[in-house]
């Protein structure tokens, strides 16, 4: 599959502004870290295991922070040998899977923020229907779709990535494998390559993009028609948390995917990589918790519950002690 090369393997360096002050970054990223995963995991597990929550907005809500873990988690290994030790050695094949992981988990986000702003749209444009349209089997079957498309969106680049030729330098200023990184390093004329990256990162953007401001134009005109502000005021709570997550990441990474070859740059890159495994996971859960109600609600009800449990443990403990 690679024969067209003599690179066996690469090195993740990162980039000069993280190469001062490695361990106070490497404890500061472990922190991050682990608020995201706890935090999306929360998010998960208040959404699966609450009956009341098992509705599609929610479920969505799920699945987007079980993306967050995913991105994370591909990424996060190689960051932290990059901060903490300055370098990551990557084998050619691991740093195939992890571009093709990271870009497949990005597409799937896309298309999922898109596939929630139609949910929305159907809650205040239609609300007589809603339940009668987006119904459980209808909103799984759009989340596979996600998934589907967003693992097949990259194999085109995957293929091509894998067969160009790498004979010179492997050093990667980056912290993950990535394709832009990558391409640049090949010794051969790589303009295809160039266009499938541009065609797989930019136009699943550009289209989730349009059609997600497209959605969010119809919903505003719908609530400026209302005639009470009572009724603006629901609307706007029931599309508030997702459209302040979708102006969070279509704001700050539709023009770091619109590059070509000539206008690369390695700080477009950091500022992407900036925004997927720090901002996004970050917020994701933040945002749709702490404006959700009834995630609040199970949360205190877990935590509250939990204390009564202890606080009767240890009750019957003193009182069989005393016995």
């Amino acid at each position: 599959m690679h024969a067209n090369h003599s690179v066996e393997e690469f090195i993740v360096v990162g980039f000069t502004i993280l190469t001062h002050y490695h361990q106070i970054l490497f404890i500061l990223l472990l922190i991050l870290y682990l608020i995201i995963v706890t935090s999306n995991s929360i998010t998960c597990y208040a959404i699966f295991h609450e009956p009341r929550l098992h509705t599609p907005m929610y479920f969505l809500i799920g699945v987007l922070s079980i993306i967050e873990i995913s991105i994370v988690t591909a990424g996060y290994p190689t960051l932290f040998a990059v901060v903490l030790v300055g370098k990551a050695h990557i084998s050619f094949t691991i740093c195939l899977m992890q571009m093709y992981i990271i870009h497949s988990i990005i597409i799937t986000e896309n298309c999922l923020l898109n596939i929630m702003a139609y949910d929305r749209y159907l809650a205040i444009n239609n609300p007589l229907r809603y339940h009668s349209i987006m119904t459980s089997r209808f909103c799984k079957i759009l989340i596979h779709g996600c998934w589907l498309f967003g693992f097949l969106a990259p194999l085109a680049l995957l293929i091509l990535v894998s067969r160009a030729a790498f004979c010179g330098p492997n050093e990667i200023q980056h912290i993950v494998c990535d394709s832009s990184p990558l391409l640049t390093l090949s010794c051969e004329d790589n303009s295809l390559n160039v266009m499938a990256d541009l065609v797989t990162s930019s136009f699943t953007l550009i289209f989730t993009f349009l059609s997600t401001v497209m959605t969010y134009t119809r919903i505003l005109f719908t609530i400026f028609k209302m005639r009470t502000s009572q009724e603006r005021k629901k609307a706007y709570s029931i599309c508030a948390t997702h459209l302040i997550m979708a102006i969070i990441f279509y704001g700050s990474v539709t023009f770091m995917y619109i590059k070509l070859q000539i206008n690369y740059s390695t700080e477009y890159d950091l500022a992407t990589a900036i925004h997927h495994f720090v901002l996004a996971p970050f917020f994701t859960p933040l945002i749709y918790s702490l404006c959700s109600k009834e995630v609040k609600n199970f949360l205190i009800k877990c935590f509250c519950s939990n204390k009564l449990s202890s606080a009767d443990m240890q009750i019957s403990r003193k009182t069989s002690s005393h016995q």
